[in-house]
């Protein structure tokens, strides 16, 4: 993968924003380099930033579930960022859902739902 997925640390949250679309090896790599770092000690949240994405396939968002799935069984939570009104439709047209993953408008929102969980903004 040509970091077309920078995976920051800021605080004890995890950023990962997605720089363009994915191929299925990417997504791979993504998800495996995603895993370790939320593995490490003083991971408290996890974001995936989708802004700049215009098309999410379902096997972008089989991934996205599995990330959360094992994000989950850590004990760290995750939020979907960004993700626009057309990725948004995509999904439901194909009939794909991000049930049980929290979702925010703009990274920050993001941020906010991680620091103050339970609080809605």
């Amino acid at each position: 993968m040509q970091q077309q997925v920078p995976i920051l640390k800021i605080d004890d949250f995890w950023i990962a924003s997605v720089q363009g679309s994915l191929h299925d090896q990417d997504v791979i790599e993504f998800k495996q380099a995603l895993l370790s770092k939320i593995t490490q000690p003083k991971s408290n949240g996890l974001i995936i930033d989708l802004t700049v994405l215009d098309v999410v396939d379902s096997f972008v968002t089989k991934t996205l579930i599995d990330i959360r799935g094992l994000a989950k069984l850590m004990g760290v939570p995750v939020v979907i960022a960004g993700m626009s009104p057309a990725v948004a439709i995509t999904l439901v047209e194909m009939g794909l859902s991000l049930e049980g993953i929290d979702t925010a408008l703009n990274l920050q929102k993001g941020l906010d739902k991680l620091r103050n969980p339970g609080k809605e903004r």
